[in-house]
């Protein structure tokens, strides 16, 4: 099973890509993650990723495109894989198709996880951090017993720069200008299936197990 799983910041996705990961016991690809991994490390890769994202921009697609296809060599991928976070433009999507095509293979579906935005802006922005332990709250549905502290160590909870309002309206900016043309793109394939995000985390796994056609674990 060779699935991307789309959707805006704050949609759930990571939550159902594990789902999904463990389910078909296919690895869950976040190029979130790797460059992160490869940032921290401060290799070269990610200098050169670093300097583009702290101006709030995308990773460039030539270096994008060359971590995923790098980590889908790898064995754990011969099964499938899950894609999250890639591909994030159309020019992406056009070079994992190039690849899978030349594999003599090809994406079995293309699932975007879709919230409203006033929904997200909520979700995000009530978001509280510890910064000692790494327990994380929401001042709306999950708030600390005692404001400002941690429940399970007493320290004290922030909000992260990612998490501030005019952080996450830029990010959904960024999102829609690059994704727009990659939703049309994968409609045009017919690849595409449009989940509703709003639902509770086992209607929305039900609703993606119905498209995948397997039963919610």
């Amino acid at each position: 099973m060779k699935i991307v799983l789309m959707g805006p910041p704050g949609a759930g996705k990571g939550t159902q890509a594990k789902l999904i990961s463990n389910m078909y016991s296919i690895p869950h690809i976040s190029t979130g993650d790797i460059f992160r991994k490869q940032i921290s490390q401060n290799t070269p890769l990610g200098i050169k990723a670093k300097e583009t994202i702290d101006k709030g921009q995308l990773a460039p697609d030539d270096i994008t495109i060359h971590i995923v296809e790098e980590r889908i060599e790898l064995e754990d991928c011969k099964v499938g894989f899950l894609l999250d976070g890639f591909p994030r433009t159309v020019v992406q999507a056009l070079a994992l198709e190039s690849y899978l095509q030349h594999k003599s293979d090809k994406l079995d579906a293309v699932i975007l996880v879709e919230v409203p935005r006033s929904e997200i802006l909520e979700r995000m922005t009530g978001r509280r951090v510890c910064l000692n332990c790494g327990a994380s709250y929401h001042i709306h549905f999950n708030p600390t017993k005692v404001e400002g502290k941690c429940d399970v160590c007493g320290n004290q909870v922030v909000q992260r720069v990612d998490d501030q309002d005019e952080t996450v309206k830029r990010r959904l900016r960024i999102y829609d200008e690059q994704t727009q043309p990659l939703i049309r793109f994968y409609e045009g394939k017919k690849l595409l299936h449009i989940i509703d995000g709003t639902l509770n985390i086992k209607e929305v796994s039900k609703s993606i197990c119905d498209i995948l056609g397997s039963e919610v674990i």
